[in-house]
């Protein structure tokens, strides 16, 4: 499995070296073993375990497809690689469960974008079922709303666990993964690269960047130029009581505000059977800043220095305010959590772990909305791939794997 030893052997040369250990990385990386029987495959990781990021702190759900504009990678993959993590999952004993989900419209206002939300979910081919309110009170029966979205491909899933089977079937296929090894740079030589890192060099015929929160960072380590830089957004979450668990049946989302990026804060069972709040999405003063006191000055100076993030900031100032706001106050997470459960109160709730969605932001302030692969076919950069990208990991892995074999 994952290797971390002091001494590794780095004369080496590799036909595919890939950066980061998260799902994609490591999804790309056995789609390689299984595409190029015998091929020597190798991830790179510079933390001590793999999923130490977005991965490992995601909300843990298998998304099915109905929010992405018909025809992007995103729908596309999210649509082929739900079939196929549920099936990958199955086969490998990874812990996961299709327990659906409602999107919620609390009143007669939001109907018309529910509406919107399931012509583009039929558009993508996602099974869905418009409730009313005596059929939504017939599944949820704590849920506020005047009619809703029923979505049954919907689920969960150990992400974690999911790496771990990753890694292991990669080294069983006679690759390797090789922990506290942070890349620092690349070498171009005939036929390939020479990876340079904190614990030795490696040679690769093809190498990919899946470095997810220093997408942008590697990618000028590996001489090219991102066209976005990556903007931190940390997302806060709570944990309800297991008395209070009883309130949420599936899992329940509201209609999201389609000019904003994120889903608003919702209630996720997880495959532990705990129940998860959130989250927020509030600037992160550091890349890997988990605590809202995690600041790093040269992330920070970063996206204060950035000509995007205040053009971003200038256009959506009063949301951002209400989610910094959230951040601070329980009260008003609860109050946004009432919205869609009334009977919640704040004694129901008790903090759980952050995550950082790695978000891509143009120089003009729009943010990349889609998958983003740039590079050849011996150099790729994944230069956005936020949610579902760990729902479609499996279908992108194919994407890369395709574009490398070319």
């Amino acid at each position: 499995m994952a290797q971390s030893e002091d001494n590794l052997q780095t004369d080496e040369r590799f036909d595919l070296c890939v950066v980061g250990a998260g799902v994609v990385g490591l999804a790309t990386a056995w789609a390689a073993t299984q595409r190029w029987p015998g091929a020597r495959i190798l991830v790179l990781e510079k933390e001590d375990r793999v999923a130490f990021h977005q991965t490992g702190r995601n909300s843990g759900v298998i998304h099915s497809g109905i929010y992405y504009e018909p025809g992007s990678l995103k729908a596309r993959t999210c649509r082929s690689g739900r079939a196929a993590l549920v099936e990958f999952c199955a086969e490998h004993g990874v812990r996961y469960e299709l327990c659906g989900k409602v999107v919620v419209a609390v009143d007669e206002s939001e109907r018309p974008a529910l509406d919107r939300i399931h012509q583009r979910a039929i558009a993508n081919g996602a099974r869905v079922e418009l409730l009313n309110r005596p059929q939504l009170l017939e599944i949820e029966p704590h849920a506020a709303g005047v009619a809703a979205l029923r979505v049954p491909e919907t689920g969960i899933i150990d992400y974690r666990g999911l790496c771990e089977t990753l890694a292991r079937l990669l080294s069983e296929s006679g690759g390797q993964v090789h922990l506290n090894t942070a890349v620092t740079g690349r070498v171009p030589e005939p036929g390939g690269h020479v990876v340079e890192t904190t614990r030795g060099r490696f040679r690769t015929r093809r190498l990919v960047n899946c470095a997810g929160l220093q997408s942008d960072r590697m990618a000028k380590r590996f001489g090219t130029t991102p066209p976005m830089k990556i903007v931190p957004f940390r997302g806060e979450y709570y944990e309800l009581t297991e008395a209070a668990s009883r309130l949420c049946r599936h899992l329940i989302y509201p209609v999201p505000n389609p000019s904003f990026p994120f889903l608003g804060v919702h209630f996720t069972r997880m495959v532990s059977g705990a129940v998860e709040c959130g989250p927020n999405a509030v600037l992160a003063g550091a890349r890997e800043g988990y605590r809202k006191t995690s600041i790093d000055l040269r992330d920070l100076g970063e996206v204060l220095g950035y000509p995007g993030f205040w053009r971003l900031a200038s256009r959506h100032w009063k949301m951002g305010l209400g989610e910094l706001w959230r951040s601070w106050s329980k009260a008003a997470f609860v109050t946004a959590l009432q919205r869609l459960i009334p009977e919640l109160r704040s004694e129901d709730l008790r903090p759980a772990p952050a995550g950082i969605r790695a978000q891509a932001l143009r120089p003009t302030g729009d943010l990349v909305d889609d998958f983003l692969l740039e590079g050849t076919p011996d150099l790729l950069n994944v230069l956005n791939a936020p949610s579902p990208a760990a729902t479609a990991s499996l279908s992108i892995a194919t994407a890369i794997v395709d574009r490398l074999d070319t």
